[in-house]
């Protein structure tokens, strides 16, 4: 009798969806999704989607390599047992070191095609704690008055935690951090600087801000990667908390920041590292007591669907950044976690995640 969790074809495509308006980070700038959409079909009938997000330079692939790299490994896939998908994440990292991306992308796609299999959510497959989650959601480096008119925005429709993009000129960002702060006076602020400032310039702006009455609730990602110095300095001076993104790529960095105290807390995402390494950097953030956080690229309910499940799963989640799926202009997925308002709502008798793309 033929395993039911048997591989038996495994699809790559091309996902495009439009933004609202362009998506400006320190680092790059994004006019419309041009990410990959993977489905694994098992011989049992289901079939699990993930996504390979591509924001280059942020990750290593454009579209065109996602595309390829996904398609590269289907026939090598076909056949195994996404049983054994700790076993098959192994060997994804060593057939594609480099497409971090796309090896999250058939991870999610593996474990949402077994949990519709098994015929349970995925949250709880990840454990069951939560049902729900609170996103954040994000204003991008733009205009003032445009960053004041979004907050109140975003205030009337529920949000109480807004992230903010900062890093490319710190003058302009405490000006665009004031006229939010008008715009939602009792909001949460997240600074994320996307590596764009110095240790100096952060503490510089973080005393402006105080001087004009702003207290951030976090400053993630102030310094390069590679300044694991200044990013450390941070953690000791800032006088907020300070959170690793692009410094924590793998378990390893985890322990790296862990050991140093360079971080109050880690934002966890899949492409960044897939989900076998999230998972393993959940547990070392726990053992050390640091704080967690589930963000995500620039994704749609694919991606950000299955991180909601695995953040609700888990539990302990204290910040949640997971509002892109906000931000497009049309939605191209199908079923999937329901977005309402600010809060994630999971739903216990839809297997998997539930999203895919239309038929």
């Amino acid at each position: 009798m033929r395993n039911c969790f048997e591989i038996v074809r495994t699809e790559a495509q091309p996902l495009d969806a439009p933004l609202q308006a362009p998506f400006t980070i320190a680092s790059s700038r994004v006019d419309s999704v041009r990410n990959v959409a993977i489905a694994v079909h098992l011989a049992g009938g289901a079939v699990g989607w993930g996504e390979a997000p591509t924001l280059p330079p942020v990750t290593t692939e454009d579209q065109p390599m996602a595309l390829s790299a996904a398609r590269s490994v289907a026939e090598w896939l076909t056949g195994r047992d996404a049983a054994a998908w700790r076993s098959i994440s192994e060997e994804l990292n060593e057939r594609l070191p480099n497409r971090a991306s796309v090896r999250a992308g058939i991870e999610m796609a593996l474990l949402d095609a077994l949990a519709r299999q098994a015929g349970m959510p995925l949250y709880q497959w990840f454990g069951g704690r939560d049902r729900e989650l609170v996103t954040d959601i994000t204003i991008p480096i733009c205009p003032n008055d445009e960053a004041e008119r979004l907050a109140a925005e975003y205030r009337a429709r529920g949000f109480s935690t807004i992230k903010v993009k900062i890093g490319l000129d710190t003058g302009e960002d405490i000006a665009r951090l004031t006229a939010i702060r008008r715009g939602h006076p009792g909001c949460r602020l997240v600074m994320d600087a996307n590596e764009g400032y110095t240790a100096d310039q952060a503490l510089a702006v973080l005393a402006e801000l105080r001087r004009a009455g702003i207290e951030p609730a976090l400053l993630e990602q102030p310094v390069p990667r590679e300044d694991w110095d200044g990013l450390g300095r941070l953690a000791r001076e800032a006088g907020v908390p300070v959170a690793a993104d692009e410094a924590c790529r793998c378990p390893a960095d985890a322990l790296r920041i862990l050991r140093g105290s360079m971080a109050q807390v880690i934002n966890i995402k899949m492409a960044k590292c897939g989900v076998v390494q999230a998972l393993e950097i959940a547990a070392l953030a726990r053992t050390a007591g640091i704080g967690l956080m589930i963000g995500g690229m620039v994704e749609t309910r694919l991606a950000m669907g299955f991180s909601a499940h695995f953040a609700a799963g888990l539990g302990g989640f204290e910040w949640i950044d997971l509002d892109t799926p906000l931000l497009l202009a049309a939605d191209p997925i199908v079923r999937g976690p329901k977005i309402e308002g600010a809060r994630y709502r999971l739903d216990p008798e839809v297997p998997g995640h539930g999203g895919r793309l239309p038929d």
